[in-house]
């Protein structure tokens, strides 16, 4: 990903949310949900789907909760009406963000985003005052232990990948977003399910944050992270490696 520390930045936010399991379930149960329901619960006509449930996988959900999740959607016994909503703004240190939601209720949503960015120093904007400082690119990415760098590499550009980024923890495979289902399935049938296979926005360059900046900006990415309605937070810093070791994160 842009940015040498940009992937460790995420990492420790990772930590913190994986220790929110029940949260973490509830959104990737509204994913699925949204998912069966656009498309229906067969996971080879619904990339969508096949995507949730890899997901899923990864986090451990229980396969009847998946399951249970899916019949509902699929079958119009689930009456929540979702819709997807996407925020754009600057945070912290004028580092721009993009969140993605997942809600049944524009309103609440909208106010508790923006109270979130306020509350922070923030500003939220209106629609595509930051996505234009990103790419929206499709990522699937493995555990370096899968494969070599030169192999993982290979198969990525035969499969039609555009990009590859190899870090000490993970492959990054990236492509067009027309393309993701197809290079996803290719790869799938030589290394096996991904850690994660989707949608994401890439930011384009990266702004140097400050050790005092970073720890605001990780306090209002984890609150954006924290809220039930929110799927994904993307954000353009860049943070040294000696600021990450003297934040306590």
């Amino acid at each position: 990903m842009a940015g040498h520390s940009q992937f460790k930045n995420i990492m420790h936010r990772k930590g913190a949310q994986d220790a929110k399991r029940a949260k973490v379930f509830t959104k990737l149960i509204r994913e699925l949900t949204v998912a069966a329901k656009e498309g229906g619960a067969d996971l080879l006509s619904n990339p969508r789907l096949r995507s949730a449930v890899i997901a899923a996988r990864e986090a451990n959900m229980p396969k009847d909760t998946m399951e249970r999740a899916i019949k509902r959607a699929s079958g119009g016994e689930d009456g929540a009406d979702y819709q997807a909503i996407r925020y754009e703004g600057y945070g912290p240190g004028g580092v721009a963000v993009i969140v993605e939601a997942l809600t049944d209720n524009r309103n609440r949503t909208a106010a508790e985003v923006r109270s979130s960015f306020t509350k922070y120093g923030g500003n939220l904007g209106e629609s595509n005052s930051v996505s234009f400082q990103f790419d929206q690119l499709g990522q699937i990415l493995y555990p370096v232990s899968k494969a070599s760098v030169d192999i993982m590499f290979e198969a990525a550009l035969e499969a039609g990948a555009s990009d590859v980024a190899t870090n000490q923890d993970q492959h990054e495979i990236y492509c067009k977003v027309e393309e993701l289902a197809a290079v996803r399935d290719m790869l799938i049938a030589k290394f096996g399910d991904p850690q994660a296979a989707k949608l994401v926005w890439k930011p384009q360059n990266t702004i140097p944050v400050d050790a005092d900046t970073a720890k605001t900006l990780f306090k209002f990415l984890d609150v954006l992270d924290d809220n039930d309605d929110v799927q994904n937070v993307y954000s353009n810093e860049d943070i040294d490696e000696s600021v990450l070791k003297t934040l306590e994160l």
